[in-house]
């Protein structure tokens, strides 16, 4: 079987590009909000605090912008969202393209284990979000810590994606974020630390991304098999046209031809 990626050169896909345009704005929305925690502390909390009739501040700003996004994920069944990423898409009817006679025993064993794996990721997740919540308890955490954990999981989103995920690697042991089982779970576990904050805006995000959440729960628990390459084409390696895993194939040191053609 002969690498993906031909010579074994980086590819830029149109996504992997999109992506790389949106790390480096994430990295700058990083380090400005930092710098604003590091330089003018108080003003976070005055932010986050500011009803809309006093005056529309950045954080109103930021909060339309995720509600946008969210909503936009609650819409991956529609056209609207055909320049997404597979790893999204792949919830979609259109989308599905059925391998012929494919095993349902196969296809039953590995929702199984893929539902066994994702909670345990959930389980991790909200163990790591309950020492934060002791940190709250204990007056060691406030407001802005808690947006800070957010802003540090918005950029880690991306690294993720990018990069390494130690979900992925440790736990899911899926190949790729196209093939994820718990992709569309990064705005839930974003604005997990927004539940500690007693505050519309943040209640509002932490709640909407526990809609998205749970509408990619109820697609896949109704159509899993779009979400397995054995009975979806699109997921195979030879039918990817996004190859975002490139940059995370060098890091782990399996190279650019870590990928196979697959037969679709």
């Amino acid at each position: 079987m002969r690498g993906r990626f031909g010579k074994g050169k980086l590819e830029i896909t149109p996504q992997l590009a999109f992506y790389g345009v949106k790390l480096v704005f994430r990295v700058a929305v990083v380090i400005s909000v930092w710098a604003l925690y590091l330089t003018h502390r108080e003003l976070i909390k005055v932010y986050m605090e500011q009803p809309f009739y006093k005056g529309i501040t950045i954080i109103h700003v930021i909060w339309f912008a995720f509600m946008g996004i969210m909503t936009l994920h609650l819409l991956s069944d529609t056209h609207i969202v055909d320049r997404l990423t597979m790893a999204i898409r792949k919830s979609r009817e259109d989308v599905y393209v059925p391998v012929k006679d494919y095993d349902r025993l196969e296809l039953l064993e590995y929702v199984q284990d893929m539902n066994l794996r994702s909670w345990k990721v959930m389980l991790v997740w909200l163990g790591l979000n309950a020492v934060i919540g002791l940190l709250c308890v204990f007056d060691i955490f406030h407001t802005e810590e808690l947006l800070m954990c957010t802003v540090t999981f918005y950029l880690c989103d991306y690294i993720c994606i990018l990069f390494f995920c130690p979900f992925q690697t440790f736990i899911m042991h899926d190949k790729c974020c196209v093939n994820c089982r718990i992709y569309d779970w990064g705005h839930f576990m974003m604005f997990t630390p927004m539940l500690f904050i007693k505050n519309f805006y943040s209640w509002s995000l932490f709640f909407m991304s526990c809609i998205v959440l749970l509408h990619w729960e109820l697609i896949y628990a109704a159509h899993p098999e779009r979400f397995w390459e054995g009975s979806n084409k699109v997921l195979k390696c030879v039918n990817c046209k996004d190859k975002t895993c490139q940059i995370k194939n060098l890091v782990s040191g399996k190279g650019l031809k870590a990928g196979v053609t697959d037969r679709p």
